[in-house]
């Protein structure tokens, strides 16, 4: 019986199927350690800043509204972070002529250098995102915090953290469980960046009231987030 010897054609098909294999592997490789990465999900994760920053301190007992930095987030979808002039308005240093401004705030500390450094350089100090949704995913903070929807709901009390730490697991279905019975979740505008506030009644009945008011309808909608 004479052997079955496959066309010479079919060997074009062996670089193309290593490659397939090869591509395959590196997108379940991103897929399962870097879409699943703590930087995008997990609870807990909080990453060491280039300066250490306490929103303990600012937000909680020096009562520094959350605008004042992230100054974008009633007018985009991105809540920025503040430019190193923000933080030079407090931590400027000594200027060109060696004088300390009367306001400065502690003009000689270390870890303020990198402030320091970017004021003088222009450039722009490294900070470490805690807080990463995948790239697929659409969000829009101003669209949130406008309707009375506070910091605390997604972000936790930062106002008592020394390292802002993810607390809630920012996934779809923990997003689809908000969107599908948002009235415990809504305070008064005003109140969006009182990370203290305590609703005076059940919660979900002035958020119903709320609801109403400012004609929130969350959608449920895939096209809603992933566009």
């Amino acid at each position: 019986m004479d052997r079955f010897l496959f066309p010479r054609w079919v060997n074009k098909f062996v670089p193309l199927m290593i490659g397939v294999l090869l591509i395959g592997g590196a997108y379940g490789g991103t897929v399962l350690f870097v879409a699943s990465s703590p930087e995008i999900l997990n609870r807990g994760y909080q990453p060491k800043q280039p300066v250490p920053f306490s929103h303990k301190l600012h937000a909680g007992r020096l009562k520094m509204d959350c605008r004042y930095c992230h100054n974008t987030v009633e007018k985009a979808a991105h809540a920025a972070v503040p430019p190193t002039s923000t933080c030079g308005n407090c931590h400027s240093g000594k200027d060109a002529a060696g004088v300390t401004p009367y306001a400065s705030v502690l003009p000689d500390s270390v870890a303020l250098e990198p402030v320091r450094d970017s004021l003088a350089t222009g450039d722009s100090i490294d900070w470490k995102r805690v807080h990463n949704l995948p790239d697929f995913v659409y969000f829009n903070h101003s669209a949130h915090v406008t309707r009375g929807v506070s910091c605390v709901e997604c972000h936790g009390r930062v106002d008592r953290m020394d390292v802002v730490t993810v607390v809630e697991p920012i996934s779809m279905s923990w997003c689809l469980e908000c969107h599908r019975d948002h009235t415990s979740h809504i305070r008064p505008v005003d109140e969006v960046t009182n990370l203290d506030w305590v609703p005076d009644g059940e919660a979900a009945v002035i958020g119903e009231k709320l609801s109403t008011e400012l004609k929130i309808q969350p959608s449920t909608n895939c096209s809603t987030c992933h566009r």
